[in-house]
């Protein structure tokens, strides 16, 4: 550069075309071919234009939370004013249902109209149904309860619920507002079947109108806050071929099943919790002939019985006084007066087990009842424990004997570890050998055959090939079956 450039540049004059072409291309500089501001300038822009570019994305996210809070606290302020609208008629037991609905929808429109706040016609829609679920339903679990792929549902404190979905559980992001609106939730569900929850009774067992059943506890036994599980019932009850399909016991298994509840034999289906004990004694009893008087006694009305006649009994509890209980001891006891050809009693778990016994031993054959146990053999052995429970002083070997005498097959069902549920063993009591009950096995689930790539069981039923003492007394009723299925050749009667 020359001196008189180098004066130029001092006092800023120098030219700018002859600048210009002096420096290179500056990627700083505007499309239009401008130069852009000086150096430090440019950076600053540039990262002010990152910080409103950043600003524009979290912008729409911030809305469209702001937006969700708002609609929340419509909601909120809707439901208290129709709470307060609404006063005692929303527990009033003259008005229809169908009535006490359109009641409540036309109060709805008018508290939504008062806000008057502008909502599309989907927001208004949504926030109608969910202010009804909220009020004469379930709540947020509501639609859970509509989804039919969803077995069972558990709010195991407000803002946690919980559902099970082909035998796995999975965590779902619905939540109650508050302590307040689950509990108001399940007192809504235990009003209707005449029971109450309290502080003085702060756990309940209850059911749905579909026959759900549902457990409900609340502080201070509940520790999180209330507590609520709800064990849906399908639609359709699941009958001996649809668990067929499903691969919970075999077409031989059904077959002698069958013939057992025709020849009049008592049966005792044993499992853990959960595993589908009653949804099998359901299906068990859609072999009853129609002609049978059936008399079904039950904790809370689960049982889905087809046929025609049948008495259903459900126990109570005592009320707020201590007083009026009627236990399924008192309703077993009770049933034998009732000229019954069979007595199902949903599940036994204390006492009552010894007045069943009883009545299984004094011609009421063909009896129905579950035991939660984890194999037949424990089955025998809590059957004693629950005669135990009598209170009676009965001397073990007679207990034996009387459970011995009494039950003539166990059907065990379990769920296994890919939460499918299978019949595992069908298991005859053939009677006592000195001071134990002999059982043996008919047909037992194979486990040596592994799992799959998805980790499902590849195991089925099979028999083990010994034919039950009795099927002898089949035969002597005329009731046929197949002398394959016992994967042995025929024996011959007596």
């Amino acid at each position: 550069m020359n001196l008189s450039r180098r004066l130029e540049k001092v006092r800023g004059t120098e030219s700018t075309t002859d600048f210009i072409e002096a420096v290179p291309p500056n990627p700083f500089t505007a499309q239009g071919g401008a130069a852009g501001p000086a150096t430090l300038g440019r950076i600053h822009d540039a990262k002010s234009a990152e910080a409103a570019s950043a600003l524009d994305l979290v912008e729409l996210p911030q809305t469209a939370a702001g937006a969700s809070g708002a609609l929340r606290a419509l909601k909120e302020r809707a439901s208290q004013a129709l709470y307060e609208r609404l006063g005692a008629r929303i527990t009033d037991s003259s008005l229809e249902e169908a009535e006490l609905h359109q009641y409540v929808k036309d109060e709805l429109k008018a508290v939504v109209d008062e806000e008057q706040v502008p909502l599309t016609t989907a927001e208004r829609q949504r926030l109608i149904r969910e202010i009804i679920d909220d009020v004469l339903g379930h709540g947020p679990i509501q639609r859970f309860l509509d989804d039919p792929s969803v077995t069972e549902v558990m709010v195991n404190r407000f803002d946690q619920v919980y559902v099970e979905r082909d035998g796995k559980l999975f965590m779902t992001d619905t939540k109650f507002a508050s302590d307040e609106a689950l509990r108001r939730v399940i007192e809504r569900i235990v009003s209707k079947v005449g029971r109450r929850i309290d502080e003085s009774s702060p756990l309940v067992d209850a059911r749905l109108a579909d026959g759900s059943r549902v457990n409900a506890i609340i502080p201070p036994l509940a520790v999180n806050g209330p507590a609520l599980t709800i064990r849906k019932f399908g639609r359709d009850a699941l009958t001996i071929q649809k668990l067929i399909a499903y691969g919970s016991l075999s077409p031989e298994m059904a077959e002698l099943l069958q013939a057992c509840v025709l020849a009049r034999m008592n049966i005792i289906v044993s499992g853990g919790t959960g595993t589908g004990k009653t949804t099998l004694l359901n299906a068990l009893s859609s072999f009853i002939p129609d002609s049978d008087r059936i008399v079904t006694i039950e904790d809370a009305v689960e049982l889905q019985l087809q046929q025609d006649h049948v008495v259903r009994l459900e126990s109570r509890p005592p009320n707020i006084e201590g007083k009026g209980e009627v236990a399924i001891r008192d309703l077993v006891r009770n049933s034998l007066r009732m000229r019954p050809d069979r007595i199902v009693v949903g599940e036994v778990r204390g006492g009552e087990c010894l007045d069943m016994l009883q009545a299984m031993n004094t011609g009421h054959d063909g009896s129905l009842s579950t035991v939660h146990a984890n194999s037949p053999r424990d089955a025998i052995a809590r059957l004693e424990t629950l005669v135990l429970m009598a209170g009676m002083d009965i001397p073990l070997r007679a207990v034996r004997e009387q459970v011995a005498s009494a039950v003539n097959l166990i059907v065990h069902i379990s769920r296994l570890r890919d939460g499918t549920r299978r019949v595992t063993h069908i298991t005859e009591v053939q009677g006592m050998e000195g001071e134990i009950v002999t059982l043996q096995d008919a047909f037992v689930f194979d486990y040596s055959a592994g799992v799959d790539a998805n980790g499902r069981f590849l195991g089925k039923p099979i028999p083990t090939g010994v034919r039950p003492r009795f099927t002898d007394r089949f035969i002597e009723l005329g009731i046929h079956i197949s002398p394959h299925i016992f994967g042995a050749q025929p024996v011959r009667g007596r």
